[in-house]
């Protein structure tokens, strides 16, 4: 069985389209749809709560960061089993990479050959609606937007003028949804507070926004809407890393509230290539599992829970040994904060010598990028494509050779032994080798 797709996109940020998307994932689970989640982009965050309406891993298509011929085969492997396949966009429909717009939610919906279901935030605006739907209509008119959810209508009176601009446009509306501050999620930076973080209050909100489109969303509209993915083979981990390696050592991964930012398919190439990955949760787990032999710290946001962090020492110090055994490291973001000397001042690993500060501003953006030294994970003049999410910056005490280098910057990262730590984030899936030679390096 392959699973229709549908993509939730939106003129721009904030339009709502995660409220739809992530309600749209929740309702039809609720009747008994096997729904697959996908989030366009370099987005950790939304993910989370899609996995919470979905009751599978949320997962991630970007082009950018794992090249347009995976992503039809990566979403196949991602809606195994599904009936339905919500992608929800990023940004606005055709917003990507600067200049060129690369990665966008358009360039995905087309490899998909999905439709478009477009959430518009009609506040302050009424027959002006038939003119935004015309423009994102006519801007690409190979790209099949299917119809419209309008988000934050203020009255009755109000949604019928808009269903009329809508119709004066040629588009469907599939949904219309009121004006609701009971779903408003404490947001950082430029998303929500993670769900592992938000807790019990992530699933009420997952809860809300499911009743909210269930009762203002005509699901059987959007089932019929989305069409089959494309004919094809899945992407397979399998084949991705090759031979597996000739043990089968333990590679632990930082998990729990403080670190989130990690995509699904980095476990599963774990294991694809002989490693036993397990979950440890520095908040909580004051040990490295038996026989750890490799260990992944993805980003997140320790700074939100330093203390904690701190606090247990035994794990810090774990950490620090198995460093310093030469065994494989592999972090980013997050990560490397964790592995500093301190972070904002309160002692961390001690792995790198270095201190992690707040930075005046956040720093974000697509990177191309070269392996300035080799390391466990990358030969010397590897290049990969990267994406950078923080606001923090690291000033190393003593000298060591930097990760990575790209057009415009210093040398960023460190390697150092078994250690590969940077602010930049890849996705294992663009980048299967290197999590080949992490599981081959580590010790059983």
């Amino acid at each position: 069985m392959t699973a229709a797709a549908v993509v939730v996109a939106a003129p721009a940020s904030g339009s709502g389209k995660t409220t739809v998307a992530t309600g749209l994932m929740a309702a039809l689970r609720r009747r008994g749809t096997a729904v697959a989640p996908f989030k366009v982009g370099p987005d950790y965050i939304d993910p989370g709560y899609h996995a919470l309406a979905a009751g599978r891993p949320g997962r991630n298509l970007d082009p950018v960061l794992v090249g347009a011929d995976r992503i039809a085969p990566l979403a196949r492997h991602g809606s195994a089993g599904a009936d339905v396949a919500v992608v929800e966009g990023v940004m606005g429909l055709f917003d990507g990479r600067i200049p060129d717009g690369a990665g966008s939610t358009a360039e995905v919906a087309g490899l998909l050959g999905a439709p478009v279901l477009l959430v518009v935030d009609c506040r302050g605006q009424s027959r002006s609606l038939a003119a935004l739907l015309h423009g994102f209509r006519s801007f690409d008119p190979a790209l099949p937007i299917g119809g419209v959810v309008l988000n934050r209508v203020g009255s009755a009176r109000h949604e019928d003028v808009l269903r009329a601009a809508a119709d004066e446009a040629g588009l469907p509306v599939l949904g219309a949804l009121p004006r609701r501050a009971v779903l408003e999620v404490p947001s950082r930076h430029l998303g929500l507070v993670t769900a592992a973080e938000h807790g019990t209050a992530a699933t009420a909100a997952v809860d809300a926004m499911a009743e909210l489109v269930a009762s203002h969303v005509d699901l059987d509209a959007v089932v019929r809407l989305a069409v089959p993915l494309p004919a094809g083979p899945a992407w397979s981990p399998v084949d991705a890393v090759g031979e597996r390696a000739g043990h089968a050592a333990v590679v632990a991964v930082l998990g729990g509230p403080a670190f989130t930012f990690g995509y699904a398919e980095h476990v599963e190439l774990l294991a694809a290539a002989g490693a036993r990955p397990v979950t440890v949760d520095p908040l909580r787990d004051t040990a490295l599992p038996p026989g750890t032999g490799g260990l992944v710290l993805p980003g997140g946001f320790p700074e939100e829970h330093v203390a904690g962090l701190a606090a247990n020492a035994s794990l810090l110090a774990a950490v620090r040994g198995l460093a310093a055994s030469g065994a494989p490291v592999h972090a980013e973001c997050g990560g490397l904060l964790y592995l500093c000397e301190t972070l904002d001042g309160t002692p961390m690993c001690g792995v790198l010598p270095a201190a992690a500060t707040r930075a005046d501003r956040l720093t974000l953006g697509y990177r191309d990028a070269v392996a300035l030294t080799g390391s466990v994970l990358h030969p010397v003049g590897a290049r990969v494509t990267g994406h950078e999410f923080h606001r923090w910056s690291v000033t190393p005490r003593a000298g060591g050779a930097p990760a990575w280098g790209w057009r415009g910057a210093e040398p960023e990262g460190f390697v150092a032994s078994g250690v590969h730590a940077s602010f930049l984030h890849t996705h294992p899936a663009g980048n299967p080798d290197a999590v080949a030679r992490l599981a081959r390096c580590a010790t059983g």
